[in-house]
């Protein structure tokens, strides 16, 4: 299932959703750039490597993507969902929200697989923050999705909780799956780090104390 787009209006523009998206736009572009040895290099750099761990990587990672469709996949998820959490906690705690997602994303993965040498990079974890925020504010909205039937493609509106739900669901029982394998030995998706990034998201919107949604407003605030 592929979200196309929700049902949700935003009453302030998502100035720092935008200013994410081009962040990762102008990292990624600039990865293209790099030959194969050195792109290699960069990667395990920036990247969160759980053997060598650095503080710092935890907030780099979260800007690099291995490939166009990891880059796409997870900007799109952002702009469908960004704009109504940004719009609802306002733009500056919107960021400490999304770093801070991105972060225990990254702590999570850090500790189910401490062991590990294989650098792991991008959004996900931080975007996945957004999307368990999504489900908590705003379980009734409808999002349009295409869905594969046999051998056609064919749109539904969906709520946001099933959809949402049914995406957390895949990434914890994958994310069972994998323990007592060599996880990302050799590349691979890091499930705990968007279980640990959604479960974030829902528990750090009701601390944040954000603004009713549903409500238009004239006041926007950094």
């Amino acid at each position: 299932m592929i979200p196309l787009r929700d049902s949700q209006p935003s009453y302030s523009p998502p100035v720092v959703t935008i200013l994410i998206i081009m962040a990762n736009t102008v990292a990624f572009l600039y990865e293209l750039s790099l030959d194969h040895f050195s792109l290699n290099y960069f990667i395990a750099t920036y990247g969160i490597v759980p053997a060598r761990f650095e503080f710092s990587t935890l907030f780099t990672s979260m800007f690099l993507h291995g490939g166009w469709l990891h880059f796409l996949g997870n900007m799109w998820f952002l702009w469908i969902y960004g704009d109504n959490v940004e719009d609802i906690l306002g733009r500056f705690k919107y960021l400490i929200f999304y770093l801070a997602c991105g972060v225990a994303a990254g702590l999570v993965h850090v500790m189910m697989y401490p062991d590990s040498r294989v650098p792991t990079i991008g959004a996900s974890g931080a975007i996945a923050g957004v999307m368990g925020a999504y489900m908590i504010k705003f379980p009734h909205s409808r999002i349009l999705t295409l869905v594969p039937v046999f051998f056609f493609l064919t749109t539904v509106e969906v709520p946001a909780v099933f959809i949402l739900g049914y995406w957390f669901l895949l990434q914890f029982f994958s994310g069972v799956g994998s323990i007592g394998y060599s996880h990302l030995s050799q590349g691979g998706v890091a499930w705990w780090a968007h279980i640990g990034g959604f479960l974030a998201g829902m528990f750090l919107i009701q601390l944040m104390h954000p603004r009713p949604p549903r409500r238009r407003r004239r006041d926007l605030y950094w």
